[in-house]
């Protein structure tokens, strides 16, 4: 991370100037190419194109290197490849690759600018641009903020377009057919005599020329594969049990640990007596690791079991020990010494709300990450070599960080990147790497497999962050007049990124995700963001801080727009500014044949929109008062990101986070006692039950240019929890403003 941290050191600010291509590290700098990894070790007659194409006589290779947490991005990247290059993607093999910093992200700078993903004026592309210099000059690979398909799209189809022209070109060298007249299909270049020639039968002569880099992508009109219903590479082996995830991978010789962790997260332990821990069966070594102490079994049970026995002396947490505290150093962060920003400021504020503004109050709690599929790695220290299993989304940063536990070079670090059964963010973290590492260092030649029980897991988690807002409007007319909302959260970037030994500089722009840029043209507007003093280390959830902000934003403006006695739909049409925006909206009147917020006895219909990461998504959710609780009958989503790549997916994504998001809003919280998370396991932290899951109506809105493609993991999620709210209000006239919701309502 030398560069990594040399440039974080220096402070570079983006967006405060208008800072041309190659920004101060020179144009050359910027433009230099990376190293292609797929030349390291490379078989004498495989052509090595790009770093995403590798084909030699026994197979074609593509490299789909943005990391598969269960969104399907192995199988898209694949596709996106495949278009071009005119193969199959089920007749290739996919593999994620190595770290490299070939494999850098620009995409992930686009939220990291202080402006709409709707503004493409001079100075906000220019500041994209400068975003993306810093991801490619620190060779950032990382999967997050619903990037990958955005960075993806142009990149994995240039490299499919450069390897497919190149093996045109070796063809026509071969068969002395020039190259215009020659046509690709199925893994084969096609000569005009109906003859065939296997990709694979030139890969030596190609790997002998220049990739050919003069390539023009295909018209969408064009393509097979994008736009169309597509099965997933990974669709059968996860629907028969046989897909190998990284908790399934086995080695020979392999032992297994356990940690026990000070659950006061982030503080050291002081002593531990591990006396009736060594004699219990299987118990092959217990070892000091940072934060607390591991147990080596001969499988995992006994390594948990063993864990369990050790007797500790922790060291007390480094935040406040109740949770109560915590509220209140929120509740105290509403003060100009903890302004972070001032995001919008339209119109005289303070005389717009007058004397007696309409005044409200929202909460949004910590909220674990809780993958399915615990966090777990598999690391072996070998003589000048180490090698890494697990599921990370920045794979090089979790190399550099095992090479420094281990005292090598970054090189000798050998990273095998897995499928995860989940994330939501919590694989951006490194715990699981990092312990494993510090394990098998001290027990060098053997293969240690690291896995966290569920109670340590959510123990240990850097949950999404704690908010509050304070919002104040005016209505009139019947339209909304004026709105101002101040937000204070602690910043999930700071905690995250010091992490990883960077310090972020300026505002943290996750504050008032969601609601700084709501698309609406308000008369009078204003959104401040108050940064909370570090509390319990907290990381990027799904969606980051639009999960909570969206929900603060969507549903202060929805108090608005009944106390001015308008239609929430038709209020929210009237103030969009964004056409994209609008063209949701009315996506989701047509789609729910919207006939006002309450559309029979005893049923109540909520509206909301947020746009995060650059997408807006529009939910209408409807929901019936029974005599059980509160039950959501159906849920409306229009979401534009550009053209659909894949429509099956886009549909399970969009249908998968707004469950996401209505889960949580419903049942979910992190609290602290003791300095301890209270929650340890899944009956604590229930979710959505099967039997409460609505019916849910997906459409896909083609109003934003292919240029400006992006991606739907997370962006279904903000608009969930306000939209149940707004709903939960329509149906009983009770405003809820603290998630989770259970704790005011019940739900059937």
């Amino acid at each position: 991370m030398g560069k990594l941290r040399t440039i974080a050191r220096r402070t570079f600010l983006i967006g405060s100037a208008a800072i041309a291509g190659g920004v101060a590290f020179g144009v050359w700098q910027v433009k230099k190419t990376p190293h292609n990894p797929l030349k390291d070790g490379a078989p004498e007659g495989a052509a090595a194109f790009n770093p995403w194409v590798l084909i030699d006589a026994q197979g074609i290779t593509l490299i789909a290197p943005h990391t598969d947490l269960g969104q399907g991005v192995r199988s898209l990247q694949a596709a996106l490849i495949a278009e071009e290059l005119d193969v199959d993607p089920a007749q290739c093999t996919v593999s994620p690759g190595v770290p490299a910093a070939a494999y850098y992200n620009t995409a992930l700078g686009n939220d990291a600018v202080p402006f709409r993903s709707t503004d493409h004026s001079w100075i906000a592309e220019t500041a994209r641009d400068a975003a993306g210099a810093v991801m490619k000059l620190v060779g950032m690979q990382a999967t997050g903020g619903s990037s990958t398909v955005p960075d993806s799209f142009d990149k994995l189809r240039r490299a499919g377009a450069v390897a497919r022209e190149t093996l045109k070109a070796a063809a026509a060298q071969q068969s002395g057919v020039p190259v215009a007249q020659l046509k690709t299909a199925g893994g084969a270049v096609l000569l005009p005599d109906g003859k065939q020639i296997p990709y694979t039968q030139l890969a030596a002569a190609a790997a002998k020329l220049d990739p050919v880099q003069d390539v023009t992508l295909r018209d969408p009109s064009q393509w097979r594969l994008l736009g169309k219903p597509m099965q997933r590479l990974d669709i059968v082996a996860k629907s028969t049990g046989t897909l190998r995830y990284g908790i399934d991978q086995k080695l020979e010789g392999m032992l297994h640990a356990a940690v026990r962790l000070n659950p006061h997260n982030g503080a050291p332990l002081r002593s531990f007596d591990a006396k009736a821990a060594e004699g219990m069966r299987g118990v092959k070594k217990i070892v000091p690791v940072t934060g607390g102490v591991a147990v080596v079994a001969d499988n995992t049970w006994r390594a948990f079991r063993a864990a369990e026995a050790i007797r500790c002396d922790w060291a007390p947490a480094g935040y406040p020990a109740e949770q109560a505290a915590h509220w209140q150093a929120v509740a105290d962060a509403f003060t100009e010494q903890r302004l972070d920003k001032l995001w919008r400021n339209d119109g005289d504020v303070e005389a717009a709300l007058g004397q007696q503004p309409l005044q409200a109050e929202y909460r949004a709690p910590y909220l674990a990450h809780a993958p399915l599929e615990p966090l777990s790695a598999i690391v072996k220290v070998s003589q000048g070599r180490v090698d890494v299993w697990a599921a990370s989304q920045f794979p090089r940063v979790a190399q550099q960080k095992v090479a420094a536990i281990c005292g090598c070079p970054d090189e000798q670090v050998h990273l095998h990147n897995q499928y995860a059964g989940g994330s939501f963010g919590h694989r951006l973290e490194f715990e699981d790497v990092t312990l494993a590492a510090e394990v098998a260092r001290q027990m060098p030649g053997v293969p240690i497999q690291l896995t966290f029980r569920r109670e340590e897991d959510f123990a240990h988690d850097f949950p999404r962050q704690i908010g509050m807002a304070r919002g104040r409007g005016a209505v009139g007319g019947g339209q909304v007049q004026a709105l101002a909302i101040d937000i204070a959260t602690v910043s999930c970037t700071e905690s995250q990124m010091g992490r990883m030994g960077l310090k972020v500089p300026g505002p943290d722009a996750q504050i008032a995700a969601g609601v700084w840029n709501m698309p609406y043209a308000l008369p009078v507007c204003r959104v401040r963001a108050y940064r909370v003093p570090a509390l319990a280390p907290t990381s990027s959830w799904r969606s980051v801080g639009a999960s909570s902000a969206g929900f603060f934003g969507e549903s202060f403006l929805d108090e608005l727009i009944h106390a001015a006695s308008a239609d929430p739909l038709h209020e929210r049409l009237r103030l969009a500014s964004d056409p994209q925006a609008r063209q949701v909206l009315e996506t989701l009147g047509r789609m729910s044949q919207w006939n006002g917020p309450r559309p029979a006895p005893g049923r109540g219909r909520g509206v909301a929109l947020v746009n995060s990461f650059g997408v807006p998504v529009g939910l209408v959710v409807e929901v019936s008062n029974s005599p059980a609780g509160i039950r959501i009958e159906q849920v409306w989503a229009a979401a534009d990101v550009g053209p659909v790549l894949d429509p099956v997916n886009f549909e399970n994504l969009v249908q998968g986070g707004v469950v996401w998001g209505l889960g949580h809003a419903m049942n979910c919280e992190i609290t602290y006692a003791g300095g301890q998370v209270q929650q340890s396991n899944f009956h604590q932290f229930t979710g959505m039950r099967m039997n409460q899951c609505p019916a849910i109506h997906v459409q896909a809105v083609s109003g934003t240019p292919a240029s400006q493609i992006h991606g739907i993991g997370e962006p279904p999620v903000p608009p969930a929890a306000p939209a149940l709210a707004n709903a939960i209000f329509a149906a009983t006239g009770q405003r809820v403003r603290e998630m989770p919701f259970a704790r005011h309502v019940g739900f059937a």
